[in-house]
């Protein structure tokens, strides 16, 4: 039997090509996937040990000049540590922000990614953590930088270099240039070193540092230095050794890549799940070509057993066959990962291609047994053909009673999703979600089951309008479709699941995009918006620096503060009375926004209704510097999603704050904005490289852009589905042109010319195109509002938006896709010789 399967194999191989590529497309997602998060893993992994190869002990203390508590490591802690008995170096170190421009004036980086520290020398002169290709490390005055940002700026030895940390932007001469493995770097980001001084004042303090790594000498232990170190530690500073640290590194990339491994996966077994539905259906439509064929094999002594496993063995060879190429095939996605990531910005360290056995075996395992289980209903529905029967008829026609268990099952399951949908949208948050994932999956089971009884209704609707337009080619396309309604609704399930999840994202995409479009215009009055690129807060200079430029009609900051009532912390935001209710849309309910300059406090209606405020109300308050007060609430105003829910005077505030910590600045200019008003921003901000200057458009577009983004990135990630899918529909037209071989004959030789037998074969492709699309898109829209629902709460203004242009584009891309996966099955059909057509059995 085993001989049987592989010349059955052989003598099928072009109508098994679109099953081993399904096969192929799957096995090389998840091959790619596993090898590129191995390589990657233990590239970073490599990275982080070698960072810490030199390291006995790493001391952490977390130290931000903002927190006066902590203080971070003195000079005569560090010195002290370096007299410690075993010690041969230890080098004291502080970071932050630090930005660079390039030639045209903009941020080189991604923002969050670039940082500053200090050059950290050692007796020698020598800082081990960087090895400088150019200049040496930098002293008053000057700064080093990596090689990949000293490219990309043009700056060469002895370059002014614009650099623009937290405060105004400084002009440093280049000292030298350096390579490092540091991640940020890597991650797209760049890195400036300073000298120690200038490093010490703008991320910490003078003479303290945040971190101490230290070296041990030859034959000493870094567990005894571990406790010598941590003996002359304060309070808040950690201490383990290097090789621990590398470990706890390695962990938390390994977390990191197990969630990016189960998203990649988990697309994966999308595509995969869509192919099962195109393998399945090659072979029952091989079974039912070959069933006099096997009816043969069961006259001359075959059982079923034996048929069932010759199936199922062809589908063994066919999973092995498209695992092996898949996989070299994954290979090749792997190192394509690898280089876009280089591409983008975001280079991976050094490090060969990991193959582990896990993918081998999860590729090759995944292959086969993907194929042998959806192979395994048409080898039983062969397997159970009398021989008698099958002899008699090429066809086997389902059974009044299987059609309806079929559809009252199918009925049952999609009636149980749809219920556990609803009921989870009604509920709202996580627990909602899971409800509606599981409803989803049994949803979509049902309607599969369901198909071929929705695909004749639905098709019969549309065969009037296909023979007014095209004639006999739309009334046979149309009568082809639902001959046999489980080929066309199995094509078109694979079609519908991709679809489904498509338009399910755009539907939740579009709604909150529009969502937080409708906040910034509900809640924002003001013509820019100015940010640190990196998300950090502002120095108080830049505030200063707008307040004194010329056309500026108003201005006030967001500035984060607090204070404790009653034993409770209450977040505040620091705004400037006057000009906060020019920049921000501010509904007063009760008082006047007045009273803020007069000390007292505005409260948004859902703080005061939850902590019971009203206006008059004297609440006693401890500041941050823990010293107490009293302050009234002298309004309530309706929320602002860009404010706290209670507004307070920064001339208030800012005595109680050891640094003021102004998040966004937000600006009025005369005459509203303006190419030159933005310009005149910029100039008055120094030219920073660090600072954002956004109108409202450009607000809406940073939220709006980020979700465009993550859309595109799904829909990249689907699109292996969409292919398979696809493949599916050429997979069905090509074998069933090659079933209705002496059909197409006959209709030839009564006239159909060439031309129209190929619009019939594309019509059919675009009626079981369209067919799935439809089903898709509707239970993408469906699915999409009941997430949104468990949602609406978290974003403000949410209301279902309905993406018509995006759906109407979805089913105009079905139908295309109909039309180019029948250009090879309609040009064979076309080509058919007509009298050995008729004669063909």
């Amino acid at each position: 039997m085993f001989r049987t399967a592989l010349r059955n194999v052989l003598a099928h191989k072009a109508r098994l090509l679109m099953t081993v590529l399904a096969v192929m497309l799957g096995v090389a997602f998840v091959s790619g996937t596993l090898v590129f998060t191995d390589t990657l893993g233990s590239a970073l992994r490599n990275q982080s040990a070698k960072s810490y190869d030199e390291v006995a002990v790493s001391v952490q203390t977390y130290a931000d000049q903002r927190d006066q508590e902590k203080t971070g490591v003195d000079a005569a802690t560090l010195e002290k540590i370096r007299r410690i008995d075993g010690v041969a170096a230890a080098h004291g170190r502080v970071s932050g922000f630090a930005g660079v421009a390039d030639p045209d004036g903009k941020l080189i980086g991604s923002g969050w990614s670039n940082t500053g520290a200090n050059f950290a020398p050692g007796p020698d002169g020598k800082d081990p953590h960087y090895t400088f290709t150019d200049g040496t490390g930098p002293k008053a005055g000057q700064v080093a930088l990596d090689r990949v940002t000293a490219d990309k700026g043009e700056y060469r030895i002895g370059d002014k270099v614009r650099v623009a940390t937290n405060g105004p932007v400084q002009e440093l001469t280049l000292a030298g240039v350096f390579t490092t493995e540091d991640g940020t770097v890597n991650a797209g980001g760049s890195l400036v070193l300073f000298d120690q001084r200038t490093a010490q004042e703008q991320y910490l303090r003078p003479g303290y540092f945040q971190d101490v790594t230290v070296t041990a000498a030859a034959g000493a232990s870094d567990a005894a230095l571990l406790k010598k170190v941590q003996a002359l530690l304060p309070e808040n500073a950690t201490a383990q050794t290097g090789q621990a640290l590398a470990e706890e590194q390695a962990k938390e990339i390994e977390s990191g890549l197990k969630n990016l491994n189960a998203m990649l996966l988990a697309f994966a077994g999308i595509a995969l799940f869509v192919g099962v539905f195109l393998i399945a259906n090659t072979f029952t439509m091989l079974i039912a070509q070959r069933t006099r064929e096997l009816a043969l094999m069961r006259a001359v002594g075959a059982s079923r057993r034996q048929v069932k496993r010759s199936v199922l063995a062809e589908a063994a060879l066919v999973g092995l066959v498209a695992s092996v190429v898949g996989f070299g095939l994954g290979l090749g996605l792997a190192v394509g990962l690898r280089a876009a990531m280089d591409a983008f910005g975001a280079r991976m360290p050094a490090g060969p291609l990991v193959v582990s056995p896990v993918a081998v075996g999860a590729a090759f395992g995944v292959g086969i047994v993907i194929t042998v289980l959806a192979a395994w209903l048409p080898a039983r529905r062969a397997a159970k053909i009398p021989p008698v029967a099958a002899m008699n008829s090429v066809h086997a026609v389902a059974t009044v009673k299987s059609l309806v268990v079929r559809n009252t099952l199918g009925s049952i399951i999609t009636a149980a999703g749809t219920v556990a949908i609803v009921a989870g949208a009604s509920k709202g948050g996580g627990e909602g979600r899971y409800l509606i994932a599981g409803g989803a999956f049994f949803t979509l089971l049902g309607v599969m089951v369901l198909i071929p009884l929705l695909s004749r209704p639905v098709i019969a609707a549309l065969r009037p309008l296909l023979t007014k337009v095209f004639g006999v080619s739309g009334k046979l396309a149309a009568q082809n479709a639902v001959r046999n309604p489980r080929r066309t609704g199995t094509t078109a399930s694979a079609l519908a699941i991709g679809l489904t999840l498509v338009t399910g994202l755009s539907v939740l995409g579009l709604t909150v995009g529009q969502a937080i479009d409708r906040t910034t215009t509900d809640h924002l009055k003001a013509d820019y918006m100015v940010a640190m690129a990196s998300g950090r807060p502002l120095d108080s200079s830049a505030l200063k620096a707008l307040q004194d430029a010329d056309g500026v009609s108003a201005v006030s900051p967001r500035q984060v503060t607090g204070f404790q009532v009653d034993d409770e912390y209450v977040g505040a935001s620091s705004v400037t009375p006057g000009a906060v209710e020019k920049v921000l849309r501010l509904d007063v309910v009760d008082g006047s926004l007045a009273a803020l300059k007069d000390g007292a406090v505005a409260v948004d209606t859902e703080t005061a209704e939850e902590r019971g405020w009203k206006i008059g109300d004297t609440l006693p308050v401890t500041f941050d510097d823990e010293k107490k007060g009293k302050l009234t609430v002298g309004a309530t105003f309706k929320a602002n999603d860009f404010l706290d829910g209670v507004l307070i005077d920064r001339a208030v505030a800012d005595p109680h704050d050891a640094a003021p910590m102004i998040l966004e600045i937000w600006v009025n200019a005369d005459g509203g904005a303006s190419d030159s008003a933005r310009q005149a921003l910029v100039d008055a901000l120094g030219n920073n490289p660090a600072i954002d200057v956004m109108t409202q458009q450009d607000v809406r577009n940073t939220v709006g852009g980020m979700i465009n983004t993550m859309l595109y990135i799904m829909y990249g990630l689907l699109a292996m589905a969409l292919v398979i899918a696809v493949l599916g529909v050429v997979n069905t037209l090509a074998m069933s042109v090659f079933e209705r071989q002496q059909e197409i004959g006959m209709l030839r030789a009564i006239g159909l010319d060439r031309r129209r037998v190929k619009r019939m074969i594309r019509l059919e492709a675009v009626v079981i195109s369209l067919f799935g699309a439809v089903l898709g898109t509707g239970l993408g829209v469906f699915l999409g509002w009941a997430i949104g629902e468990t949602i609406s709460g978290a974003v403000s203004g949410y209301e279902l938006v309905l993406p018509w242009g995006r759906i109407a584009l979805f089913l105009a891309l079905a139908a295309l896709v109909g039309v180019l996966a029948a250009l090879w099955p309609a040009r064979s059909a076309a080509r058919l010789n007509m009298l050995t057509a008729i004669k063909t059995e």
